[in-house]
């Protein structure tokens, strides 16, 4: 930070808040949380004052900068913004009154999501390995650089300036995302429909077996190269297939080798949420001895089937093949739902030649490939534009910007 400007200690510029409330049973409070890494002050839950395990709280103002006890030291600091104006916290999360005739809050709250600043909250957070937690007076005494009034609001306007600029990349990065995708649903839409037609066939007449592996005791981690593993169901998502979604066997279990997962395997999520189950994926690579679990199902096509699995691929992933799917899944819970094998092999599919389907997929997989292209594009730059921001705030409270 600028040694140009003067410093002052923070107990000159911020007044602990001692405004509580007595909480009335009947009433729904908001309650704060604030996220680390300056990921900023949020609400935590509503709850009526009957729920809260104290008759009175702290009552936070719009404005005032909050900071959590024990995650200070990992950047859980901020303002109170206007929607949790009102809203109840914890001893935990000490609230402060900023003197504004020296310091500005925005200031304040840029200031909070620096390195440097959460590295004062290091130094001024004390106790043992699990029980560190921010001391208020050595708080109070820690030192930050403040320029006159009218430059923090410089400062600040120029910061807001620019971390618009970078919201603004990302969000374009988002719509061409968003944009493609929808472009991509539209064609499947174009080419299967809403609903089955009346000419659709059976599933079963092109495939002649369904099978599942075992989901055997695990070690509960990620395998070795050389080490057998069974596949977590997150291993088939809706076009990809994640060999890392595993979980390693013991040395003492036989692998089952004829559940082993090959190239060119066409899976499916036989359990999962209700927008996941029925999840289907072609394995392009994958590393040796992963094993398929029971909540993967493996189809087995006939030697006379003429039906392209790219095809079939992108039918599963149409509205007229999920409605059925959403349909067929049973399950109480909404967060697991399953759909057996004889309710796969009775998803109605089209019948069309194999030419006809090639060409469909020609063009499905031409929208896939640019979409594939934007997200590989958005995670490359992803760092890039995180990184921004950091730097931007860096610059800002040395001085430099």
């Amino acid at each position: 930070m600028s040694v140009a400007w003067p410093t002052v200690a923070l107990g000159d510029v911020l007044r602990r808040s001692e405004h509580m409330i007595t909480l009335v049973p009947e009433a729904t409070y908001k309650e704060v949380t604030v996220r680390i890494n300056g990921k900023g002050v949020v609400e935590r839950r509503q709850v009526q004052g009957v729920e809260i395990a104290a008759d009175r709280r702290h009552r936070a103002k719009s404005g005032q900068f909050i900071i959590s006890r024990i995650d200070a030291r990992h950047g859980a600091s901020g303002l109170i913004p206007d929607e949790l104006d009102g809203a109840v916290v914890t001893n935990d999360f000490p609230l402060f009154d900023v003197a504004e005739d020296r310091l500005d809050a925005a200031f304040l709250g840029w200031m909070s999501k620096t390195a440097s600043f959460v590295e004062l909250c290091k130094r001024a957070s004390e106790g043992t390995t699990n029980r560190v937690r921010l001391s208020e007076d050595r708080f109070k005494a820690l030192n930050i650089p403040l320029p006159p009034l009218d430059e923090q609001r410089r400062i600040v306007a120029r910061i807001e300036e620019l971390a618009a600029k970078v919201e603004e990349a990302r969000g374009v990065r988002s719509i061409s995302s968003i944009a493609l995708g929808a472009t991509l649903a539209m064609a499947r839409r174009s080419f299967f429909g809403k609903a089955a037609a009346t000419d659709w066939i059976r599933l079963s007449e092109h495939v002649t077996e369904i099978e599942n592996g075992k989901s055997p005791a695990t070690e509960g981690r990620i395998a070795e190269a050389n080490e057998w593993a069974v596949l977590k169901v997150g291993a088939v998502s809706f076009g990809s297939f994640n060999e890392r979604e595993n979980k390693a066997l013991p040395p003492s279990f036989d692998p089952i080798e004829r559940y082993e997962v090959k190239v060119g395997d066409f899976l499916m999520s036989r359990a999962n949420t209700s927008d996941l189950v029925g999840a289907c994926a072609i394995v392009r690579a994958t590393r040796p001895h992963l094993m398929l679990s029971d909540k993967i199902f493996r189809f087995i096509f006939k030697s006379t089937s003429d039906l392209v699995p790219e095809y079939l691929d992108h039918a599963l992933k149409s509205p007229a093949l999920r409605t059925q799917i959403v349909t067929a899944a049973t399950g109480t819970s909404p967060t697991m739902k399953n759909i057996s094998k004889e309710k796969v092999l009775a998803l109605l599919i089209p019948d069309v030649p194999a030419s006809k389907q090639r060409r469909v997929v020609a063009e499905l997989d031409a929208l896939q490939s640019k979409l594939d292209s934007v997200k590989a594009l958005q995670t490359e730059t992803a760092a890039e534009l995180d990184a921004m921001l950091p730097a931007i705030l860096d610059k800002a409270f040395k001085g430099e910007l």
